[in-house]
């Protein structure tokens, strides 16, 4: 069964994006809801951050208090089902222990961690002991961990070029913990858009003990609107992870959303920036 197999009636799955809130509603939490209400599961949300900002930048970013953001986790948590969270921007390092310290305690399930610290443009997000935290105290608690190229060579330490360096970067943010790791290769350069899955080998595989590395590769959609893409891939895993889809399944799953979303606003006009995805052209998960 997946995120979107829910009929019309049933009650729906839940799940929870903690993020920032983007006001052009490209990315972000407006994203993450989005991508919930196309692929059948019902989004619920903790906000970490409130951004003005639109297609072309960012103009300003106020944090929320952690202890809101703890707050807002304790009331979804305290009355809804809640069956995966995913977490984007958390601001700063005391909103990520925080919710560490959740993800320690076992209360958030099917855990997928987009670590939002360094924008697309290479614009630092969270600094100031961010990554450390990240490393430390949240990737460990993780089941999906999806960090792009200038975040994984970030928590890593390791100088990112080509899909090698890609696939030693999470085989090392593997190692913290997480079941799967997907260093996002959009930013790489090229003709195709070569995401690198690393799992770990299950019992008795013929790849033997070490981690699996599949290079799961794409051509590129000729667009300039891709902003949100991120945070869409995680959203989309987050909400397969809640209907019982495996790890890897869910990854490839939502590749294939992520690129018919991208495909779907190809042609748009929407900003002066980088513009937005389609998030309700391209139908539900695959079966």
């Amino acid at each position: 069964m997946t995120a979107a197999t829910t009929a019309r009636g049933e009650t729906p799955v839940v799940v929870l994006t903690i993020a920032g809130s983007d006001s052009g509603a490209g990315a972000g939490l407006q994203a993450d809801l989005k991508t919930f209400a196309a692929l059948g599961v019902y989004g619920t949300c903790a906000v970490t951050a409130v951004t003005a900002q639109h297609t072309a930048g960012v103009l300003g970013v106020s944090p929320v208090a952690p202890e809101m953001v703890d707050l807002q986790i304790t009331a979804v948590l305290g009355d809804l089902p809640v069956a995966a969270v995913k977490t984007g921007m958390l601001a700063t390092p005391a909103t990520v222990a925080a919710v560490a310290r959740r993800a320690a305690g076992g209360e958030l399930v099917n855990l997928v961690v987009d670590p939002v610290l360094v924008a697309s443009t290479g614009r630092i997000l969270l600094d100031d002991g961010g990554p450390a935290a990240y490393v430390e105290l949240l990737i460990p608690h993780a089941r999906v961990v999806t960090p792009n190229l200038h975040e994984a060579a970030l928590l890593t330490g390791t100088a990112i070029t080509d899909v090698a360096s890609m696939a030693e970067a999470g085989r090392r943010l593997l190692d913290l913990g997480p079941e799967v790791v997907v260093v996002k290769g959009g930013h790489l350069g090229g003709e195709t858009s070569p995401d690198v899955l690393v799992s770990r080998a299950t019992a008795g595989a013929s790849t033997g003990p070490g981690p699996v590395v599949t290079v799961l590769d794409a051509c590129r959609v000729p667009t300039g609107n891709d902003h949100g893409t991120g945070c869409t891939l995680s959203a989309a895993i987050t909400a397969a992870l809640a209907a019982g889809v495996e790890p890897g399944a869910a990854v490839r799953q939502a590749k294939d959303y992520v690129r018919g979303a991208i495909r779907g606003a190809a042609g748009w006009t929407l900003g002066a920036g980088r513009g937005p995805l389609d998030h309700f052209g391209w139908g539900p998960l695959p079966g």
